[in-house]
């Protein structure tokens, strides 16, 4: 769309940020995208310094009749952070993180991650549930649930949001509370980035830390299941522990036995909290279900350990594709699928899972949150990671066809909208929230009629 470039300087006046068109010093670093295979090109991006930016943004689309899409920490897998026909409100300048030790309560700006969020916390020696990667944007994580190592004490991450500060459709600053707009924060906790533009969270804060336990035996797929029917046992009867089954392929790496290097293998990852004896007589027959690979294992800063897999994938430095699906049990045959399925992964940066969703998740109540039920057991996710364009449909193929092999044993239809592919699949996120989906609808009709934030896992406004 043609936007007359009078309009664009009466936006520019008055505006503490930046405001970048095709062709500025900076634009194409400012719509680089976590994922290297999102390519897209916004009308125009909105770097916002602060909540008057982004009110301004938003009516300056609005008027224009342009759509909105949201950049948080642009690590989204689906790159819904930018939009080829629209204005990006680049939220990266906007990172504060107060904590408040007396109340146990983080107010977080939208454009955050959660290396500002643990580095705050943690000098306090607290935190809040956040993700397994430090570089990822708190907003997003947050939006759509947010499964991270706490989760089995203390929930997803949306069940620590206690308030937000949300710029809606008409450029208005209003407060998500349990006394104030109830409805919205209720939407916020699952429903993604439908509502507006959330300026600030206030996350409840926990103990944790500094120093805790890391757990991280890895064996080698070629020795077959057993350490991981195991633990899947084990974790069911001990489901304060919430833990990750990671399929990967050992790198090149000194840190690893150079006969191990390019093998198959899985690591069963988790924290252990509470005292240090505690925590080493949790996980200690996790330790020894059979011959290991390697065991990194050990007690470290959690902060450090939520860095660990930030190595991963370097932001822009990949090509990612992800699909997750909810599992209601991990019965054998799902353990053989899934290990069937990291032997057959035609990249070695690829990675896959099995998540066991931990005693606090499951503790709240379907109607709680619009994240819906938490009946489900696990997760599954299928996350292709690979470097070179020629080699995108096989990628994309196997992760695709991974996550149709796993639907006998899914939940329903539900998926985690964090890893949604590239949010192709419409159909899914209306089977995300199941019953819920209706009471979105109506939430979004009052906050955003006209749908002017739709680069998301999109929920349209009841008609």
């Amino acid at each position: 769309m043609d936007v007359r470039n009078a309009t664009i300087e009466d936006l520019k006046s008055d505006f503490a940020g930046s405001v970048l068109t095709d062709g500025d010093a900076g634009y194409d670093d400012a719509r680089a995208l976590w994922n290297a295979m999102i390519d897209r090109r916004p009308t125009l991006i909105a770097r916002c310094r602060n909540t008057s930016d982004v009110s301004r943004a938003v009516r300056f689309a609005r008027a224009q009749g342009l759509p909105v899409a949201i950049r948080g920490g642009g690590h989204n897998v689906a790159g819904h952070a930018a939009c080829d026909t629209g204005v990006m409100i680049d939220l990266s300048g906007m990172r504060a993180v107060q904590v408040d030790p007396d109340r146990r309560i983080a107010s977080v700006e939208g454009g955050a991650t959660w290396a500002d969020v643990d580095r705050a916390a943690q000098a306090f020696g607290l935190a809040t549930p956040g993700g397994l990667i430090s570089e990822t944007g708190v907003a997003g994580l947050t939006l759509s649930g947010g499964f991270g190592h706490l989760r089995g004490r203390h929930g997803l991450t949306i069940d620590n949001l206690v308030a937000a500060e949300v710029v809606t459709a008409d450029g208005t600053l209003v407060r998500a509370s349990a006394d104030e707009h109830p409805d919205l924060l209720w939407a916020l906790k699952g429903g993604g980035g439908n509502f507006g533009v959330v300026v600030r969270f206030e996350f409840a804060l926990h103990p944790i830390g500094p120093e805790v336990l890391f757990i991280a035996p890895i064996y080698a797929v070629e020795d077959g299941p057993g350490p991981i029917r195991a633990w899947r046992d084990y974790v069911a009867e001990h489901d304060e522990l919430a833990m990750i089954c990671e399929f990967s392929t050992v790198p090149e790496d000194d840190e690893f036995p150079h006969e191990a290097w390019g093998q198959k293998v899985f690591a069963l990852v988790g924290v252990g909290l509470g005292s240090e004896a505690e925590a080493e007589a949790l996980a200690a027959p996790l330790r020894d279900l059979g011959p290991k690979v390697a065991d990194f294992s050990g007690r470290m800063n959690f902060a450090d350990i939520q860095q660990l897999f930030d190595a991963q994938t370097p932001y822009g430095a990949m090509r990612c594709y992800w699909k997750a699906r909810y599992l209601t049990e991990l019965p054998d045959a799902m353990i053989d699928l899934a290990m069937e399925n990291a032997v057959r992964a035609p990249s070695p940066n690829t990675i896959s899972s099995l998540w066991n969703m931990g005693r606090a998740v499951r503790s709240v109540p379907a109607e709680a949150t619009a994240f819906g039920d938490r009946s489900m057991g696990w997760m599954y996710s299928a996350d292709g990671v690979w470097a070179n364009a020629e080699d995108d449909e096989a990628n994309i193929a196997w992760a695709r066809d991974s996550w149709t092999r796993a639907e006998p044993f899914g939940h329903g239809d539900r998926t985690y909208l964090n890893f949604p592919g590239h949010g192709e699949d419409a159909a899914l996120t209306r089977a995300a929230f199941g019953s819920g989906y209706d009471r979105l609808t109506r939430i979004k009709s009052t906050y955003d009629p006209d749908n002017v934030f739709r680069f998301n896992q999109n929920i349209p406004p009841a008609t």
